[in-house]
């Protein structure tokens, strides 16, 4: 099992990693949200996916 997070407002131990809202009181956790929505990934494979992305864009319009 990973670390627990600790709600801010109950201070109780929350083991579930894809949880937003405290299991006990209901408040939020306080985890940051991607822009893929829960999905977690590093700044690094977010900068990959966009030069990847450009790229094929770039070819797409050179071939056109």
């Amino acid at each position: 099992m990973s670390n627990p997070v600790y709600c801010q407002n109950c201070g109780k131990p929350i083991y579930d990693e894809d949880a937003l809202l405290c299991l006990y009181c209901g408040e939020e956790i306080g985890r940051p949200v991607g822009v893929l929505g829960k999905m977690r990934y590093s700044a690094h494979g977010l900068v990959f996916a966009v030069v990847i992305l450009l790229v094929v864009i770039l070819f797409l319009l050179w071939v056109l």
